[in-house]
């Protein structure tokens, strides 16, 4: 599995890309096939002073792509949000494939 992670007007520090490395690793148990992971984090409404964060998750396995969008007041919130979003959609479509 390639983990590519991504981030759009800002620097991301250490602490934030461990953290997103180390959740990623559990998409491992949910699809044993998976090829790609890229992860986009960006800043919205830039020219505001309140900034949303954005999560972006896409999953590539043979035949099949996911991809998730989620946005909240921070980064670990987006992504956490991203994250289970990304396996429900993967869980579901194995069990449409298993029946």
């Amino acid at each position: 599995m390639t983990v590519n992670i991504q981030t759009v007007h800002f620097e991301a520090d250490n602490k934030l890309v461990d953290y997103v490395n180390k959740k990623l690793l559990r998409l491992d148990t949910f699809h044993d096939r998976i090829v790609t992971v890229e992860v986009y984090l960006k800043l919205d409404n830039v020219v505001h002073t309140i900034k949303d964060k954005i999560a972006e998750i896409k999953v590539h396995v043979p035949r099949q792509d996911y991809f998730v969008k989620c946005s909240s007041k921070s980064f670990e919130e987006s992504f956490d949000k991203a994250m289970g979003s990304i396996i429900n959609l993967i869980k579901r479509k194995k069990d449409k494939q298993a029946a």
